[in-house]
């Protein structure tokens, strides 16, 4: 349960944090790219060592690591972008609702089983994405789409290939937690490289604003990935429940976290559409009982 629990409110806590970079003139690139720096740091503290060891680039996991580091720096730079243009709500539905595509996974490759209500759910999905994101922004136009879409395909591609690893190839804690720190240096490698052309092109200067922004983004992160990893080798619910109540609980609160402390605007349709991602996580994980 502490997995659960320490896993919501550190995905809570990235969402504020991506809220409040535009009132501090926070350029998100560089944070995001600190950020992966302070993960790696804060991963070879915890595990008492640097994870590119001889070793380490021989384990059958490495290539996994490598490619799950693009996808952490593309669907984080996501992820922000979302939070600053369509709010803290819109973003965390389509990143939660994006459980469908692990649901789908596990019931295909598992064999897991696919009663009425989980189908229901997974096709609840995808009206509560719409409905949610599909407002109106401060020039009375609805607002794009494809953000929402992007995050909820990309975000559940890498729930499902955590998933996979986690299963194949993360059988201790001393593993899981090299892997989710090779993860971050892989990322963050992509990213001080990109970060580099940009400042020899003239495109952009690095700001002490944004290291520290970058630094205060790190350490949650870090522990989100890790936690997330424990919770799933916890085997309390089945992988295909485990995913939809921690995803439900990062919805909750952030739609609270957003309402209190950011006064997001709730319309018609997003509370239609945060009901029905509710109804639609729920019957995931519990449909078939």
């Amino acid at each position: 349960m502490f997995y659960l629990i320490a896993t919501i409110l550190l995905n809570v806590l990235i969402s504020v944090f991506f809220k409040l970079f535009p009132k501090y003139k926070i350029d998100t690139l560089q944070a995001i790219v600190a950020n992966y720096c302070v993960c790696v740091i804060t991963g070879s503290l915890f595990t008492g060592h640097i994870p590119f060891t001889g070793g380490a680039l021989h384990t059958d996991w490495m290539p996994w690591a490598l490619f799950m580091g693009i996808g952490f720096i593309s669907i984080f730079n996501l992820l922000g972008y979302s939070t600053r243009v369509d709010g803290i709500t819109t973003t965390t539905i389509a990143n939660k609702l994006s459980l469908v595509i692990p649901v789908v996974f596990s019931l295909i490759v598992y064999k897991e089983h696919a009663g009425i209500g989980k189908v229901a759910g997974i096709l609840l999905a995808f009206p509560a994405i719409y409905l949610t994101a599909h407002v109106k922004g401060d020039d009375n136009k609805p607002q794009s789409l494809l953000p929402p879409l992007l995050i909820f395909v990309g975000g559940g591609m890498l729930d499902t290939l955590t998933n996979y690893i986690q299963l194949h190839f993360l059988g201790n804690v001393e593993t899981q937690a090299a892997f989710t720190t090779t993860c971050f240096a892989s990322a963050g490698t992509i990213g001080v490289t990109l970060i580099t052309i940009l400042v020899i092109l003239g495109k952009t200067k690095i700001k002490l604003r944004n290291i520290v922004a970058g630094i205060c983004l790190g350490v949650p992160n870090y522990f989100s990935i890790y936690f997330f990893i424990r919770m799933l080798n916890s085997n309390v619910l089945q992988s295909s429940a485990s995913i939809p109540v921690l995803n439900i609980g990062i919805l909750a609160v952030s739609a609270l976290t957003a309402i209190a402390l950011f006064r997001e605007h709730v319309n018609i349709l997003r509370i239609i559409g945060l009901a029905l991602s509710v109804g639609a996580i729920l019957l995931i994980a519990f449909g078939d009982k």
